[in-house]
């Protein structure tokens, strides 16, 4: 979901997953695996240290993994009959994973070497295989008939978060550019639609850096705050999970806040998040388009808006076409084929031998988001949002409140009636 196009460099280099910042969500290449140019010499010390960073934070990260695993299975009958008892039982893996991982992100960053492991930590991979998998416990006439609210939600939502963080962004003075970041990520999906944005945009390296650092420091708080709002509330599992899944911006944060709330909440967020990511790939087309006649670079007054028509995408032809399936989130399909897959199978295959391959493939699952969880709290970096200034995060409270407010009435209007 994080590719981008490669531009020359110049004053807005696009940023790609390399980025600190994209890191966030999309997590780099292991440095050193890609192929040498002929004669150079591969035994390259550097390499060989970046590879065995690598493999050190690979193995941290599965440490505290099995860490939570552990936990989440010992604690409960351990505190049976203490005080503790009973808020044991109701604590989630995903509380343990995003725990360990912020205690795992002091402790590394203590001893000066957490981003040296840095490539480690893929919540976006890790995330994305969770997903898929999720995708083989859904029944397809669950995502069939979720697909038609969660489209007009996602719509609706992508529309007026968008048009109210572009407008408010506005007011303050903020930059287009930082503006299409900020919009597209709020409202789309974190750090992948800024991403996306900013190759859309030709954005700068530092404004992608600072959007990175927003997304992850209102998606986290939301994780836990947004299960319990629904719970205080009363809503339906169908509501608490179209309220998840519009309302927060990463699929990582999302998919930690659906099983904070439940199964049917996590099986109602998935859905509803992964059409708003389908989406992602028309907004970059609409962002490339404006930015081409309107704010193109490289020239002024009418000869920029000549150059930037003459740049600029038309629905229809192969050059959209394909940027349209570039930007496309391909993980979106495994998971509807993996619930179309495991619904066929449930009709032909006797369950004596179909539900011990399902049993293997949502433990898969556990293992694949607990990793993904414990990598947001190794991920996480608030250093970054001390350089940015209060506007943005100005805009970025009130979009959110407005997000907030506004996927709420959604999901009570296009869910409340939903049955599994």
């Amino acid at each position: 979901m994080s590719a981008s196009r490669q531009r020359p460099a110049g004053d807005h280099p696009v940023a790609t997953a390399a980025d600190p910042a994209v890191h966030a969500e999309a997590g780099p290449a292991a440095p050193g695996t890609g192929p040498a140019p002929q004669g150079e010499d591969t035994d390259n010390p550097g390499d060989r240290t970046a590879v065995i960073w690598t493999v050190t934070g690979l193995l941290v990260v599965v440490a505290l993994a099995g860490t939570v695993r552990f936990l989440t299975e010992w604690l409960p009958g351990a505190a049976e009959g203490t005080g503790f008892g009973r808020i044991a039982k109701s604590i989630e893996y995903p509380v343990y994973a995003i725990a360990l991982g912020f205690l795992g992100n002091a402790v590394l960053s203590l001893a000066g070497v957490r981003d040296r492991m840095a490539a480690a930590f893929r919540t976006e991979f890790f995330i994305k295989i969770g997903l898929v998998l999720l995708g083989a416990s859904i029944n397809v006439a669950v995502v069939v008939r979720a697909a038609g609210p969660a489209v007009l939600q996602a719509i609706a939502l992508i529309t007026i978060v968008f048009a109210f963080t572009w407008w408010f962004a506005g007011r303050l003075g903020i930059d287009d550019r930082l503006r299409a970041l900020l919009a597209s990520s709020l409202s789309i999906c974190g750090v992948s639609a800024a991403v996306a944005a900013a190759g859309a945009v030709q954005a700068k390296k530092e404004q992608l850096a600072f959007t990175a650092t927003l997304v992850i420091v209102f998606a986290v708080p939301s994780i836990f705050l947004l299960p319990w709002l629904a719970d205080l509330m009363g809503l339906p599992d169908a509501v608490t999970g179209a309220w998840i899944g519009g309302n927060i911006d990463t699929t990582a944060a999302v998919t930690a806040a659906g099983a904070v709330a439940g199964e049917q909440a996590l099986q109602i967020a998935s859905i509803v998040k992964v059409t708003q990511n389908a989406l992602l790939g028309v907004v970059a087309v609409l962002l490339t388009l404006y930015f081409a006649v309107k704010v193109a670079p490289g020239g002024s007054g009418a000869d920029a808006a000549a150059q930037g028509a003459a740049r600029a995408p038309r629905f229809g032809d192969r050059a959209t076409l394909l940027m349209l399936w570039q930007r496309f989130p391909k993980f979106v399909l495994g998971f509807i084929a993996a619930s179309i897959i495991a619904t066929l199978l449930a009709e032909s295959v006797p369950a004596a031998l179909l539900e011990p391959r399902l049993d293997a493939a949502k433990e898969l699952q556990v293992w694949a988001l607990t990793l993904a969880f414990v990598s947001i709290g190794l991920e996480f970096n608030l250093a970054s949002a001390k350089d940015a200034g209060w506007k943005p995060v100005l805009v970025f409270f009130m979009a959110t409140l407005v997000n907030l407010l506004v996927g709420l009435g959604l999901a009570l209007l296009l869910f409340r009636d939903f049955t599994f």
